[in-house]
């Protein structure tokens, strides 16, 4: 496992998470100055310095219902709410097209520019507001900092510690099954064309050497693919050309996305629940949870401008649908870590969740979108 991959896990997701967002909040027709200060609100929260200090340091991956849990209360640092069911679906979007493009890295190194190109289109979010703007660009020059010298096998070494932590989501999403990138049980094709990774040869021919390292003997044989030679590395610098297309804006055409549990998600019950059985990391969790909350520092609305409820769902009786028929053990919605003894650290956290409260706005009567906030004082 590799302790350099929180980043661009949380990165990636995040910048999935916009994309959704922003698909969303135009499908609902929510007036352009509110869509955009949510958008704003939830970066500025996303690229806060503290917070990515925290998340830059050295440390392994924790559970998916731990990470989920911070996307929660970074998706509600605006006035948006969403309700269980549309943050489910939403969770659902973000992971499997992070998933879909870290398969399809051709090097394991791309998964950096992957990473570039979510930051390139969350720059075009905020491009009025240079302070946001200055943030995001300040975590770019840290991302190439750290990431910029690690060899072939560090990035190899991140790119399966990322498979691994995806490796039992096989959620089918309708975009990618319209595409044809994913079959009916949730698993994604990998492509036999295309450009080949940047360095290599198009496959076909094997060369033989002798013990002096002279070539003495050519063999071609049929790939079977249709493949072509990379035109250009992508760019790695703060602006340039990625060359790849991986971890682009695919919602930036207004297309209806549907996510359905596959017939073998649905019997990965052993396996996928966390809250179960107990957690020897759970302290280590808690811990995490606490320290990159503590760092997620949120301002409070200045204005009392009203809140309202993003549904990522057509109508609210398929929201609702949703929410029953999800599988109980592929819900997120609480986490029970088996830290009862570490009483201390309990308070601190629920004290940190308390000081996140954006705001005490006026609340919808019995709103859809109170009952995650609820969730979260739970916890």
């Amino acid at each position: 496992m590799s302790v350099r991959t929180l980043p661009l896990l949380f990165l990636n997701l995040g910048g999935e998470m916009l994309y959704i967002l922003d698909q969303r909040l135009r499908a609902q027709n929510i007036p352009g100055d509110k869509a955009r200060k949510v958008l704003h609100d939830i970066i500025s929260t996303m690229f806060n310095r503290k917070f990515m200090e925290e998340l830059f340091k050295p440390q392994e991956l924790y559970s998916k219902k731990a990470l989920r849990t911070v996307y929660d209360r970074l998706a509600h640092a605006s006035i948006m709410r969403l309700n269980q069911a549309s943050m489910d679906k939403l969770y659902d979007l973000m992971t499997m097209a992070f998933k879909h493009q870290v398969l399809l890295c051709p090097r394991p190194k791309d998964v950096l520019l992957v990473t570039f190109n979510h930051l390139d289109a969350i720059k075009g979010f905020i491009q009025d507001s240079p302070a946001i703007l200055h943030q995001v660009e300040e975590i770019f020059r840290q991302l190439t900092e750290t990431y910029g010298g690690l060899s072939a096998g560090e990035f190899q070494l991140i790119r399966q510690t990322l498979l691994t932590f995806f490796q039992d989501l096989h959620i089918r999403v309708s975009l990618f099954l319209k595409d044809k990138v994913q079959n009916s049980n949730g698993r994604f094709v990998l492509p036999v064309s295309g450009p080949v990774p940047w360095g290599t040869e198009v496959p076909g021919l094997i060369r033989m050497f002798d013990s002096k390292g002279k070539e003495v003997k050519k063999v071609e044989f049929k790939h079977g693919g249709n493949y072509v030679t990379a035109p250009k590395e992508g760019s790695f610098e703060l602006y340039g050309d990625r060359v790849l297309k991986l971890g682009t804006n695919m919602y930036s055409v207004n297309r209806p996305v549907e996510t359905h549990m596959s017939g073998a998600s649905k019997n990965l019950a052993p396996r996928t629940q966390e809250n179960i059985a107990p957690n020897p990391l759970a302290k280590e969790e808690l811990n995490f949870l606490a320290r990159l909350m503590g760092g997620m520092e949120i301002k409070k609305p200045s204005g009392p401008e009203p809140g309202f409820r993003l549904n990522l769902f057509t109508t609210d009786e398929e929201e609702e649908q949703a929410a029953l028929t999800r599988p109980e053990e592929l819900s997120y919605e609480v986490i029970n870590i088996q830290a009862t003894q570490d009483q201390q650290r309990n308070e601190e956290l629920a004290r940190i969740m308390g000081e996140l409260e954006v705001t005490d706005q006026p609340r919808q009567s019995a709103s859809k979108g109170d009952d995650l906030l609820a969730m979260m004082d739970g916890l």
